[in-house]
């Protein structure tokens, strides 16, 4: 069986571990990629693979002229080749016709999410590998079909979630492996992020955020879609850059697993106080939105060994950013909002430590290795890290660090949470969508200090 083959087969029946040594040639190989969505994410991702030697962006597709006229501008400042594009008719299917491009090595899907499963879908079916942004799918069923895809298919599939590497995030992953904690009992994290300038806006491109209270065709990037599943959804929206991280810690798909779910959500007040106070309390047609979704909804996950993880999405009222990270064990705690720590028998007793100390001492070997490399990317480094990690594991037909079972599983969080709000805050069994393997499987995240 050829190398690439087996791979694929590997990923089909959920790889389980790192393979044996990587291929000489790995280092050396170039890919050729192309990219599906080249709005305001896209081009933060288009400018880590534009610094890369070993890519060559091939194909970019976005059905909206100007963001795509600004990522061939960006190509060509780069001095790389333009790549051939797609999408200047703006057929919301044009992506078809860049997944049929020969060639092409990988593809990077950063669209709006309604877009994430057929894009993820079609692509799989093509058997081209996928680096695709959260989300994994909007209903549970997406889920479920992006993995069997997967599964059928073979095609190597990675969830772009960059908060797994986040520096400090990476160094508490590495004092929870090395038993700072004891064993782990509760973890908490969110989205807790003021969007919204981010969903609404004035619709001209050129205007900053937090000007105007557009959404919808009017608006522009992502208040064009973005805003529409606050309107008409209520739920845990955006789980992955709390639940990644809390589901390396507690070992998620290898050897543990979410087992129940249940979510709580406040009233709706903030978008609709926002608009008012934006528009100077005129009768624009945003003010007179009813938007679904709670200003604050709070999930909480058990887990299959004892552990619960709290969530809160909080992205409707003015607050500075935070994902609020809790790692809490028999022996200790960290918490990011603060930054500090306690760790008993080594802090003073009912007294907090400053975590930077602890941070240089676990700091992880991919940030001591690739700081400099990282330096000047997207979120503080995580997006470096990020493309870096999809990057090295197509280049060495790998195993996806955040692989299929990481995305269905982190992302169906937000079906499952709008169900249970919809259901009188009803807690639901989790699906298993590793059928058992979870048992089985071992860890492979930030194992390998070369990605």
């Amino acid at each position: 069986m050829h190398r690439r083959d087996f791979i694929f087969a590997a990923a089909a029946l959920g790889a389980t571990s790192l393979l044996p040594s990587l291929p000489a040639h790995a280092a050396r190989r170039r890919l050729r990629l192309g990219m599906i969505g080249t709005g305001m994410r896209g081009q933060v991702l288009l400018r880590e693979l534009l610094r890369r030697d070993d890519v060559e962006v091939a194909a970019l597709c976005d059905i909206e002229p100007i963001m795509l006229k600004r990522a061939l501008e960006m190509a060509d400042k780069a001095g790389k080749p333009a790549p051939k594009t797609y999408g200047e008719d703006q057929d919301v299917h044009a992506y078809r016709r860049l997944l049929q491009q020969r060639g092409l090595d990988a593809v990077i899907i950063a669209t709006p999410w309604e877009w994430h499963a057929p894009m993820s879908i079609d692509a799989m079916e093509a058997r081209i590998p996928v680096g695709c942004e959260v989300v994994t799918g909007v209903t549970l069923q997406d889920h479920w079909n992006v993995l069997e895809t997967q599964q059928r298919t073979g095609t190597p599939y990675m969830l772009l979630e960059n908060v797994c590497y986040r520096r400090d995030v990476m160094a508490a992953l590495q004092m929870v492996r090395a038993g700072l904690f004891g064993e782990l009992v509760h973890l908490q994290a969110g989205y807790q992020h003021d969007l919204r300038g981010v969903k609404f806006n004035s619709g001209n491109p050129d205007q900053p955020y937090d000007s105007g209270v557009e959404f919808g065709p009017k608006a522009w990037s992502e208040a064009r879609w973005r805003t529409e599943h606050s309107v008409r959804r209520n739920g845990e929206l955006y789980p992955s850059h709390g639940i990644g991280p809390c589901a390396m810690y507690t070992g998620i798909n290898r050897g543990n697993r979410f087992t129940h779910i249940n979510s709580f959500a406040t009233k709706a007040r903030g978008l609709h106080d926002y608009t008012v106070a934006k528009s100077g309390g005129t009768t624009h047609p945003s003010t007179q939105v009813k938007f679904k979704l709670g200003d604050i909804v709070t999930t909480t996950l058990a887990c299959e060994n004892g552990e619960t993880i709290l969530l809160q999405h909080d992205t409707s009222l003015p607050r500075p950013y935070s994902l609020g990270f809790r790692v809490q064990g028999t022996h200790g705690l960290w918490m990011d909002l603060n930054q500090s720590i306690h760790i008993e028998g080594r802090s003073p007793p009912h007294k907090w430590e400053l975590f930077q100390a602890y941070q240089d001492q676990y700091d992880h070997p991919l940030w001591r290795k690739y700081a400099d490399s990282a330096a000047g990317a997207g979120h503080g480094g995580m997006d470096y890290f990020v493309i870096h990690a999809f990057v090295e594991a197509v280049k060495a037909e790998a195993p996806m660090p955040i692989d299929i079972y990481d995305a269905v599983a982190w992302s169906a969080i937000t079906p499952l949470s709008e169900q249970s709000i919809a259901e009188g805050f009803r807690t639901l069994e989790f699906p298993d969508f590793t059928k058992g393997l979870w048992r089985s499987r071992k860890p492979i995240f930030a194992f390998d200090a070369s990605y």
